[in-house]
């Protein structure tokens, strides 16, 4: 085993690397209770999506930590698990056995193009400024929806929206774990999060503002009520908005991947040459766990920011993926927490991720007229909108023009005139409904 993730060559040992995939577990155990909440909002059973999640990340881990052989951790993805609930099954009124099937269809396409190596053809496509608005854009739209599961913000006929008088309960238990949460990490406590809503739910019990749950362990839930269910409604996607959403699911999750591989890629010191190696299997491990989550019932699956907290404590083989998918399947024990997980508990983690997704904004050239208008369209109109797919549709369309304003219309990639077509008419689909 120590030669094969070669713990010599890397300058590491097998306790390291067990702590790093501890740790890492550690710092992304709340998706394993934020997702099946998330995902409860489109009408899917949460207990099969507990399942789901475990048994898809654990897959994601093990290939990424054995093929790859990389100390990055793999889970179904925050941000597309809002755009699949909120976006598409309640914005859209799509069924959720129609949007999963969508989800089917975006992982077979992302299992082809990193099988066929098309991938780097259009990730060099996509302008990097529209790369870094789609992820801030995202952040903004999972914190928004923090807020309002929160009970922090409210409709309001004459303003649309506004700031939730005090008065309740569960609102004061959001701000507690949000407050907790915040300091946690501004202390780098690793798994800040996950602490955070623990802490919160203990509270909830404390002051009965959550009920104490029947039991502590208990056998894994049945898969039945979201198994397969993917494959029989793939039919289902016959029209131009249902083709717009698998590309965004596609897009969404491939990006986000994408630079969520190559920031920590840097950070754990593996690029060479302006070069990921291996980037093929770990693109591949993200895309064979999506393939089999979008089967067992769960959005798309994602490669995690928090394996920097494995990295920071001396991961460096695949050997701590190993560990954290191990974790996760150990994990399929403790369902029965699910009920002690509302959504005053998830709502500071949501906030928490989108604060750490907007980050990408200060990437952006924003002194480029033309590059900082679709960016901040992209950024904006996701949370204004409630939908990713018209923040992304907005940024591409502009994109577009103003860069042929500016005299720049060679530096578009024809991929990205493609998607202007493609979401112009998506749009019209809209327009016409």
């Amino acid at each position: 085993m120590s030669r094969y993730f070669q713990f010599s060559e890397l300058k590491t040992t097998l306790g390291r690397e067990t702590l790093a995939g501890l740790t890492t577990f550690i710092a992304m155990a709340y998706i394993l209770f934020v997702n099946p909440s998330v995902l409860a909002n489109a009408g899917m059973d949460p207990k099969a999506v507990f399942t789901a999640t475990a048994l898809a990340s654990a897959l994601g881990c093990l290939i990424m930590g054995i093929l790859a052989k990389y100390p990055i951790a793999i889970a179904p993805g925050m941000g597309v698990n809002a755009f699949f609930a909120f976006s598409v099954v309640i914005g859209m009124k799509v069924p959720w056995q129609t949007a999963i099937a969508g989800v089917f269809i975006a992982s077979v396409i992302f299992f082809l193009i990193t099988v066929f190596k098309i991938r780097e053809m259009i990730i060099d496509a996509v302008p990097q400024s529209l790369k870094l608005a789609m992820a801030a854009g995202i952040g903004l739209f999972i914190a928004f929806i923090g807020l309002q599961q929160g009970g922090l913000i409210v409709k309001d006929p004459s303003t649309l929206v506004k700031f939730n008088m005090l008065t309740s309960g569960t609102t004061w238990l959001t701000i507690f774990g949000l407050l907790v949460t915040i300091v946690l990490m501004v202390r780098k406590v690793p798994g800040s999060v996950f602490i955070g809503m623990v802490l919160t739910s203990v509270v909830g019990m404390i002051f009965g503002l959550i009920k104490l749950p029947t039991a502590i362990i208990s056998p894994a839930p049945s898969l039945a009520p979201t198994f397969g269910v993917a494959i029989t409604h793939i039919p289902d996607i016959n029209t131009v908005q249902l083709a717009i959403v698998v590309l965004t699911f596609l897009l969404v999750t491939f990006f986000d991947t994408a630079g969520t591989l190559i920031g920590l890629a840097e950070q754990a010191g593996f690029i060479k040459n302006n070069k990921m190696p291996r980037v093929g299997r770990a693109l591949l491990a993200d895309s064979s766990s999506m393939l089999v989550g979008s089967v067992l019932g769960t959005s798309p699956t994602s490669a995690y920011i928090e394996s920097s907290t494995g990295i920071a404590v001396g991961g460096r083989s695949g050997f701590a993926a190993v560990v954290t998918g191990i974790l996760f399947l150990v994990g399929l024990l403790f369902s029965p927490l699910l009920a002690v997980v509302t959504s005053q508990v998830t709502a500071p983690a949501l906030i928490i991720v989108g604060v750490l997704m907007a980050s990408a904004l200060k990437q952006i050239p924003w002194d480029q007229f033309e590059i900082a208008v679709p960016a901040f369209l992209t950024v904006l109109g996701m949370p204004l909108t409630y939908s990713i797919s018209d923040g992304i549709a907005l940024g591409f369309i502009t994109y577009v023009i103003t860069m042929v304003a500016a005299g720049k219309w060679k530096q578009i990639h024809p991929i990205v005139y493609g998607l202007f077509v493609i979401f112009l008419i998506f749009f019209w689909a809209l327009f016409i409904q």
